[in-house]
């Protein structure tokens, strides 16, 4: 049974009961009604605008970005190991192979050049996650320009390694006769006495005495460039095109022992001693030139001979004595 409410009436100075009309009871249940639909359509926008609940669509896009979200973590791991590996290969590169092999360490600048200018990106604008997708595309462009220089720069260090090894064969390293007590060497390079004219003019290679018939070495790999008596004051001769600008000249011998064109290397024997042309006596006149240039044949005997025997040959060199041609 409801509980009765009384107001306070001034005309009858007494209390009586509220009595509450149909019509006020359908008014109090229209304004519930009223205020129950304002209560649940707020509530209903309310629910619909947080993700407290989210449908089998949302769910399996949110898995999705969070795959993608993973796969690009693990991509930026792996580009930044192959970064390290790529600035060591390069610094090796710069550092110690180019070093060795006398070639110019390539720029940074030129190891990732061709990325100013044009927005190559400009199609990876405008989308939600745009900066790291475009992050992401430069740095495997230069990872791709990098890799690209570097792999050319290996080609040619192999190549030079090549040339290098052949080089070294190739440099006219040993004396042209056996000499091992280094008692055979006559005259050097430089000033000399003319034995014809008996004056002062310079002596462009180094005279080896020698019994005649005594066999004569290339001094280095190379191919016959000249075998021939036509050089005017050389007599019989063998020129060695050793490659790389060297050449190497034998004159005054007696016999040859290679033709022209005939690829030689060192240590065979391409002719012997003799007297032939302006000589005073058998011995063997050897010449170094390098691109074109004549140069002393001394700095070249490191290939057999000791330092002692070295500085022995030295001294008689520097003896400014008359020349045998």
């Amino acid at each position: 049974m409801s509980k009765v409410k009384y107001y306070f009436d001034p005309e009858t100075l007494s209390y009586r009961p509220i009595e509450i009309t149909n019509k006020k009871r359908l008014s109090n249940f229209i304004l519930f009604l009223l205020a129950s639909f304002a209560f649940g359509l707020s509530s209903l926008l309310i629910f619909l605008n947080v993700n407290w609940i989210n449908t089998p669509s949302e769910i399996s896009q949110k898995r999705a970005l969070d795959n993608y979200e993973l796969q690009f973590n693990i991509l930026d791991k792996k580009l930044k190991q192959i970064e390290t590996v790529i600035a060591n290969i390069e610094e090796r590169d710069n550092n110690i192979y180019r070093v060795y092999f006398e070639a110019s360490p390539i720029p940074e600048e030129q190891r990732k050049a061709g990325f100013g200018g044009v927005n190559r990106y400009k199609d990876l604008e405008d989308y939600d996650n745009s900066e790291l997708i475009i992050n992401t595309a430069k740095r495997l462009d230069i990872l791709s320009k990098q890799t690209v220089v570097q792999s050319r720069s290996l080609d040619e260090i192999e190549r030079l390694a090549a040339n290098k090894a052949e080089l070294i064969e190739a440099i006219p390293s040993i004396q042209p006769v056996k000499n091992q007590d280094v008692t055979r060497m006559a005259s050097g390079y430089g000033f000399r006495i003319d034995p014809f004219t008996k004056k002062r003019r310079f002596h462009y290679g180094m005279d080896f005495s020698a019994r005649k018939g005594t066999p004569i070495y290339a001094t280095g790999n190379g191919t016959v460039k000249r075998a021939d008596n036509r050089s005017s004051g050389f007599g019989k001769h063998i020129r060695i095109d050793h490659g790389f600008g060297y050449v190497s000249l034998y004159a005054h011998l007696s016999k040859y022992n290679v033709r022209r064109g005939q690829k030689v290397k060192r240590g065979d024997i391409i002719g012997f001693v003799g007297n032939t042309g302006r000589s005073i006596g058998p011995h063997l006149h050897y010449e170094i030139l390098k691109d074109n240039k004549k140069i002393n044949p001394l700095n070249f005997y490191y290939g057999n001979l000791s330092q002692k025997e070295f500085d022995a040959i030295l001294i008689q060199s520097r003896q400014e004595n008359q020349s045998m041609d």
